[in-house]
């Protein structure tokens, strides 16, 4: 292993250690805040009703991710991980919630696969049954 990449997995660590943190505390928008990207890209495993896969840009994330909030009691999370592979890292989820438009109580369970560049998460791709 070279200096560069022990260096490159500390920093990633680091960065994933917060953010399971920060999410752990309830505080995601402070994850988006402060550990991704302004140019960040998201992608889901399918394309939530008229919308798309690939999201791009922390500002239109932030809009996602406040709809699934406004739309989802959640009920219980666990989130597990990291684990590392040098500049990327993968979290599992696991959420008890109730889908409140439908009433509709069902368990997510998903990965989310994390790319760091510079310091900051500039790629997300979330991993689950469709």
């Amino acid at each position: 292993m070279t200096k560069m990449t022990t260096m490159t997995t500390m920093t990633t660590m680091a960065i994933a250690n917060k953010m399971i943190d920060l999410c752990r505390q309830g505080k995601n928008e402070e994850s988006l805040d402060t550990l991704f990207s302004k140019d960040m890209v998201s992608v889901d495993a399918m394309a939530m009703e008229g919308g798309s896969k690939e999201t791009s840009g922390l500002e239109n994330v932030k809009k996602k991710s406040e709809w699934w909030v406004n739309n989802h009691e959640i009920h219980s999370a666990t989130i597990t991980g990291p684990w590392p592979n040098g500049d990327r890292f993968v979290v599992g989820f696991k959420y008890d919630v109730t889908f409140k438009p439908k009433q509709q109580r069902m368990t997510m369970d998903e990965v989310g696969l994390y790319t760091v560049e510079d310091g900051k998460i500039v790629r997300e791709e979330f991993f689950y049954a469709i």
